[in-house]
């Protein structure tokens, strides 16, 4: 077993600006339409849980980086973070998940100006 962890923590203008900047574009990029819908219900602090979202994805990222290959073998829109009935934050891989991943936890919290997101991966041995 190997215990593996990531952090990530943005100003959430930053996040803001690119969506007001590039819309659709850098949505689309960055979000699943789940996310999205998600981010847009929550109206004045969407921008926040959009900034949440993004450090959690830098986190994961972060937490797996060791697993992967090649660092670009996976992208934004293939990690989707939502939220499970109780309202905790889940992650869901959209494409094979053959990073030898047995568990994986994702804390995701914000300000008004700022997000952060920490990620621990369980694996299996190398």
């Amino acid at each position: 077993m190997r215990v593996t962890c990531g952090v990530d923590v943005i100003e959430v203008k930053r996040v803001q600006d690119s969506i007001e900047r590039m819309g659709e574009k850098f949505l689309s990029k960055v979000f699943t339409q789940k996310e999205i819908a998600y981010c847009n219900s929550k109206k004045e602090m969407r921008y926040q849980h959009f900034s949440a979202r993004f450090a959690g994805k830098e986190a994961i990222f972060k937490a797996i980086s060791s697993l992967l290959e090649n660092k670009y073998e996976i992208g934004w829109t293939d990690v989707e973070i939502l939220n499970d009935e109780k309202g905790r934050p889940v992650v869901h891989f959209l494409k094979e998940n053959g990073y030898g991943i047995e568990q994986m936890d994702i804390s995701l919290s914000h300000l008004k100006e700022v997000a952060v997101a920490s990620c621990v991966v369980v694996s299996k041995a190398d």
